[in-house]
């Protein structure tokens, strides 16, 4: 499916998904399954450098308790396009648990979209996307 073709199917951030999907894609091509998880986000910070993709790395992210902010957060491995959370994993599948820890990164800031990747499930690059409702 191309971004256009995402677009009109009412995906959320279609075109930046897909140069974020492309860049995942030439890392898991050219390193494979096996490596830790910070191995794939510095390979990964590299190709969205290259990319010219914007983005920031281990990102404090704040949470409100009644409008203050708590001493307990949460740091996501990167912000893409300041308005995508990318989680990164290195694991055999991704769990209900990893979707949950991402939902709350969602809430957290208010960002409508989160891609999980996964570079060590058997024989590919796994992915989900993870969208914020309000409901």
């Amino acid at each position: 499916m191309t971004p256009k073709e995402s677009a009109a199917a009412g995906l959320i951030l279609p075109d930046e998904s897909y140069a974020l999907m492309g860049a995942a894609f030439e890392v898991y091509k050219e390193l494979g399954p096996g490596f830790l998880e910070a191995v794939y986000e510095e390979a990964l910070a590299r190709e969205l450098v290259t990319r010219n993709i914007p983005f920031r790395r281990q990102v404090p992210l704040v949470i409100h308790y009644k409008g203050c902010p708590l001493d307990k957060h949460y740091v996501c491995d990167l912000i893409v396009f300041d308005r995508i959370i990318v989680e990164l994993k290195a694991i055999r599948c991704i769990t209900d648990i990893d979707l949950a820890q991402t939902l709350n990164y969602l809430k957290a800031t208010g960002h409508p979209l989160a891609l999980i990747l996964n570079f060590s499930a058997p024989g590919k690059l796994e992915w989900k996307r993870v969208v914020h409702t309000n409901a």
